[in-house]
Protein backbone atom coordinates (compact mmCIF):
# COMPACT_ATOMS: atom_id res chain seq x y z
CA UNK A 1 0.00 0.00 0.00
CA UNK A 2 1.29 3.05 -0.88
CA UNK A 3 -0.42 6.91 0.50
CA UNK A 4 1.08 10.12 -0.65
CA UNK A 5 -0.08 13.69 0.18
CA UNK A 6 -0.48 15.41 -3.41
CA UNK A 7 -1.87 18.65 -2.50
CA UNK A 8 -3.99 21.04 0.31
CA UNK A 9 -5.30 24.05 0.55
CA UNK A 10 -2.43 26.81 0.81
CA UNK A 11 -1.93 28.28 4.03
CA UNK A 12 -4.06 25.78 6.14
CA UNK A 13 -3.69 27.35 9.43
CA UNK A 14 -4.36 30.78 8.21
CA UNK A 15 -7.54 30.16 6.68
CA UNK A 16 -8.82 28.05 9.86
CA UNK A 17 -7.90 30.77 12.41
CA UNK A 18 -9.21 33.76 10.13
CA UNK A 19 -12.79 31.67 9.54
CA UNK A 20 -12.93 30.81 13.09
CA UNK A 21 -12.16 34.48 14.26
CA UNK A 22 -14.27 35.58 11.84
CA UNK A 23 -17.49 34.44 13.86
CA UNK A 24 -16.23 35.56 17.59
CA UNK A 25 -14.90 38.93 16.49
CA UNK A 26 -16.03 42.62 15.12
CA UNK A 27 -13.02 42.69 12.49
CA UNK A 28 -13.92 41.57 9.15
CA UNK A 29 -12.10 38.83 7.64
CA UNK A 30 -10.13 40.70 4.68
CA UNK A 31 -8.15 42.10 8.28
CA UNK A 32 -7.80 39.08 9.95
CA UNK A 33 -6.65 37.76 7.23
CA UNK A 34 -3.73 40.74 6.83
CA UNK A 35 -2.57 40.31 10.38
CA UNK A 36 -2.23 36.63 9.85
CA UNK A 37 -0.14 36.99 6.33
CA UNK A 38 2.00 39.70 8.13
CA UNK A 39 3.12 37.43 10.83
CA UNK A 40 1.05 39.71 13.35
CA UNK A 41 0.02 36.30 14.84
CA UNK A 42 1.88 33.17 15.85
CA UNK A 43 1.64 30.09 14.37
CA UNK A 44 1.09 28.99 18.61
CA UNK A 45 -1.82 31.55 19.18
CA UNK A 46 -3.58 30.26 15.94
CA UNK A 47 -3.64 26.73 16.98
CA UNK A 48 -4.69 27.56 20.35
CA UNK A 49 -7.55 29.29 18.98
CA UNK A 50 -8.38 25.66 16.43
CA UNK A 51 -7.87 24.21 19.90
CA UNK A 52 -10.51 26.01 21.45
CA UNK A 53 -13.33 25.23 18.40
CA UNK A 54 -12.60 21.82 18.13
CA UNK A 55 -12.89 21.20 21.53
CA UNK A 56 -16.22 23.42 21.57
CA UNK A 57 -17.73 21.07 18.43
CA UNK A 58 -17.52 24.22 16.24
CA UNK A 59 -16.07 21.97 13.54
CA UNK A 60 -17.78 23.90 10.41
CA UNK A 61 -14.38 25.96 10.10
CA UNK A 62 -12.22 22.66 9.69
CA UNK A 63 -14.28 22.59 6.27
CA UNK A 64 -12.24 25.03 4.69
CA UNK A 65 -8.83 23.53 4.24
CA UNK A 66 -8.62 20.42 2.18
CA UNK A 67 -6.30 17.74 1.38
CA UNK A 68 -5.91 15.36 -1.98
CA UNK A 69 -4.00 11.76 -1.24
CA UNK A 70 -2.71 9.25 -4.27
CA UNK A 71 -3.55 6.04 -2.71
CA UNK A 72 -2.34 2.99 -4.90
CA UNK A 73 -2.39 -1.21 -3.61
CA UNK A 74 -5.14 -1.14 -1.45
CA UNK A 75 -7.86 -4.07 -2.52
CA UNK A 76 -11.75 -3.11 -3.40
CA UNK A 77 -12.89 -4.58 -0.05
CA UNK A 78 -10.57 -1.42 1.14
CA UNK A 79 -12.23 0.79 -1.14
CA UNK A 80 -15.45 -0.42 -0.72
CA UNK A 81 -15.27 1.11 2.56
CA UNK A 82 -13.57 4.11 1.99
CA UNK A 83 -15.91 5.31 -0.49
CA UNK A 84 -18.99 5.14 2.00
CA UNK A 85 -17.38 8.37 3.74
CA UNK A 86 -19.49 10.64 1.51
CA UNK A 87 -18.36 13.82 2.11
CA UNK A 88 -15.29 13.24 0.00
CA UNK A 89 -13.92 13.43 -3.42
CA UNK A 90 -13.22 9.79 -5.10
CA UNK A 91 -11.21 8.82 -8.57
CA UNK A 92 -10.60 5.19 -8.75
CA UNK A 93 -9.40 3.40 -11.37
CA UNK A 94 -11.70 1.67 -14.00
CA UNK A 95 -12.28 -2.07 -14.35
CA UNK A 96 -13.92 -1.35 -17.47
CA UNK A 97 -10.96 0.47 -19.30
CA UNK A 98 -8.09 -0.93 -17.56
CA UNK A 99 -6.84 -4.40 -17.42
CA UNK A 100 -7.30 -6.18 -13.95
CA UNK A 101 -6.56 -9.93 -12.58
CA UNK A 102 -3.02 -9.30 -11.66
CA UNK A 103 -2.40 -7.91 -8.61
CA UNK A 104 -4.15 -8.49 -5.38
CA UNK A 105 -3.96 -8.16 -1.88
CA UNK A 106 -3.85 -10.38 0.89
CA UNK A 107 -4.73 -10.41 4.32
CA UNK A 108 -1.83 -10.97 7.10
CA UNK A 109 -4.52 -13.60 8.48
CA UNK A 110 -3.62 -15.93 5.18
CA UNK A 111 -0.02 -14.78 4.52
CA UNK A 112 0.74 -16.31 8.04
CA UNK A 113 -0.96 -19.59 7.90
CA UNK A 114 1.09 -21.56 5.22
CA UNK A 115 -1.91 -23.88 3.98
CA UNK A 116 -4.26 -21.09 4.01
CA UNK A 117 -2.55 -19.63 1.72
CA UNK A 118 -1.83 -22.20 -0.80
CA UNK A 119 -5.74 -22.26 -1.22
CA UNK A 120 -5.86 -18.65 -1.02
CA UNK A 121 -3.15 -18.19 -4.11
CA UNK A 122 -4.47 -21.29 -6.36
CA UNK A 123 -7.78 -19.74 -6.35
CA UNK A 124 -6.99 -16.11 -7.37
CA UNK A 125 -4.48 -17.65 -10.04
CA UNK A 126 -7.91 -19.82 -11.52
CA UNK A 127 -9.44 -16.45 -11.48
CA UNK A 128 -6.61 -14.35 -12.99
CA UNK A 129 -6.42 -16.94 -15.99
CA UNK A 130 -10.14 -17.32 -16.14
CA UNK A 131 -10.35 -13.60 -16.56
CA UNK A 132 -7.55 -13.69 -19.15
CA UNK A 133 -8.99 -15.94 -21.00
CA UNK A 134 -12.78 -14.40 -21.25
CA UNK A 135 -11.26 -10.79 -22.37
CA UNK A 136 -8.94 -12.56 -25.19
CA UNK A 137 -12.33 -14.68 -26.26
CA UNK A 138 -14.03 -10.78 -26.65
CA UNK A 139 -16.08 -10.42 -23.94
CA UNK A 140 -15.74 -6.71 -22.16
CA UNK A 141 -13.56 -5.77 -19.74
CA UNK A 142 -16.53 -4.56 -18.09
CA UNK A 143 -18.19 -8.14 -18.26
CA UNK A 144 -15.29 -10.20 -17.34
CA UNK A 145 -14.52 -8.66 -14.30
CA UNK A 146 -17.40 -9.81 -12.80
CA UNK A 147 -15.47 -12.95 -11.63
CA UNK A 148 -12.63 -10.66 -10.10
CA UNK A 149 -12.45 -11.11 -6.19
CA UNK A 150 -12.79 -8.22 -3.29
CA UNK A 151 -8.66 -8.57 -3.02
CA UNK A 152 -7.92 -6.77 -6.36
CA UNK A 153 -5.49 -4.11 -5.82
CA UNK A 154 -6.79 -0.82 -6.79
CA UNK A 155 -5.98 2.88 -7.34
CA UNK A 156 -7.22 5.86 -6.27
CA UNK A 157 -6.87 9.66 -5.55
CA UNK A 158 -9.06 11.28 -2.67
CA UNK A 159 -9.89 14.96 -1.58
CA UNK A 160 -11.23 15.50 2.15
CA UNK A 161 -11.91 18.59 4.02
CA UNK A 162 -10.37 18.12 7.33
CA UNK A 163 -13.72 18.30 9.31
CA UNK A 164 -14.19 14.49 7.02
CA UNK A 165 -10.60 13.76 7.98
CA UNK A 166 -10.87 14.69 11.77
CA UNK A 167 -14.36 12.93 11.56
CA UNK A 168 -12.88 9.62 9.64
CA UNK A 169 -10.07 9.34 11.56
CA UNK A 170 -11.74 8.84 15.08
CA UNK A 171 -13.42 5.29 13.39
CA UNK A 172 -10.81 4.10 10.99
CA UNK A 173 -8.09 4.50 13.39
CA UNK A 174 -9.66 2.66 16.17
CA UNK A 175 -8.25 -0.99 16.89
CA UNK A 176 -11.59 -2.47 15.91
CA UNK A 177 -11.30 -0.79 12.36
CA UNK A 178 -10.67 -3.46 9.65
CA UNK A 179 -6.83 -4.22 9.19
CA UNK A 180 -6.59 -2.08 6.05
CA UNK A 181 -8.65 0.89 6.21
CA UNK A 182 -7.19 1.22 9.23
CA UNK A 183 -3.61 0.94 8.13
CA UNK A 184 -4.44 3.72 5.50
CA UNK A 185 -5.15 6.40 7.63
CA UNK A 186 -2.42 5.63 9.61
CA UNK A 187 -0.63 6.36 6.11
CA UNK A 188 -2.33 9.45 5.58
CA UNK A 189 -1.81 10.78 8.97
CA UNK A 190 1.86 9.83 8.53
CA UNK A 191 1.77 11.98 5.52
CA UNK A 192 0.47 15.24 7.09
CA UNK A 193 2.82 14.91 9.86
CA UNK A 194 5.70 14.82 7.32
CA UNK A 195 5.05 18.67 6.18
CA UNK A 196 6.18 21.30 8.55
CA UNK A 197 3.29 23.40 7.35
CA UNK A 198 0.58 20.62 8.71
CA UNK A 199 2.35 18.70 11.36
CA UNK A 200 0.21 20.25 13.96
CA UNK A 201 -2.76 19.18 12.20
CA UNK A 202 -2.07 15.42 12.32
CA UNK A 203 -2.57 15.79 16.20
CA UNK A 204 -5.91 15.84 15.79
CA UNK A 205 -6.06 12.38 13.82
CA UNK A 206 -6.93 10.28 16.82
CA UNK A 207 -9.06 7.55 17.42
CA UNK A 208 -12.27 8.44 18.51
CA UNK A 209 -11.75 6.85 22.35
CA UNK A 210 -8.52 9.33 22.82
CA UNK A 211 -11.29 12.38 22.77
CA UNK A 212 -14.16 11.59 24.39
CA UNK A 213 -11.90 9.85 27.38
CA UNK A 214 -13.70 6.38 27.15
CA UNK A 215 -14.28 3.91 24.45
CA UNK A 216 -17.62 4.00 22.81
CA UNK A 217 -17.42 0.41 21.80
CA UNK A 218 -19.24 -2.58 23.89
CA UNK A 219 -16.08 -4.04 24.67
CA UNK A 220 -13.01 -1.90 25.04
CA UNK A 221 -9.27 -3.14 23.02
CA UNK A 222 -7.87 -1.57 26.58
CA UNK A 223 -6.63 1.61 25.37
CA UNK A 224 -9.82 3.22 26.94
CA UNK A 225 -12.42 1.70 29.18
CA UNK A 226 -15.35 1.53 27.88
CA UNK A 227 -18.59 3.87 28.85
CA UNK A 228 -19.82 0.55 30.92
CA UNK A 229 -16.85 0.12 32.82
CA UNK A 230 -16.28 3.40 33.90
CA UNK A 231 -20.27 3.10 34.85
CA UNK A 232 -19.07 0.25 36.96
CA UNK A 233 -16.64 1.65 38.40
CA UNK A 234 -18.66 4.29 39.44
CA UNK A 235 -21.27 2.35 41.26
CA UNK A 236 -19.30 0.15 43.14
CA UNK A 237 -17.13 4.02 43.97
CA UNK A 238 -20.99 5.43 45.35
CA UNK A 239 -21.90 1.76 47.31
CA UNK A 240 -18.93 1.93 49.18
CA UNK A 241 -19.90 5.30 50.76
Amino acid sequence: MKVRLINYTPNPIETIFTAARTCYSPDGPISIWKRTSDGEISQDKMFSLIDRVIASGHLSVLEHISFTFAIEGISRACSHQLVRHRIASFSQQSQRYVSAGKDFVVPHSIANDESAEKIFSDTLRTIEETYKKLVERGIPKEDARFILPNATQTKIVMTMNFRELYQVCQIRLCTRAQWEIRELFWKVKSEIKKVPQLAGFSEYLVPQCQILGYCPERKSCGLMPSRDEIEFVKKNIEGER
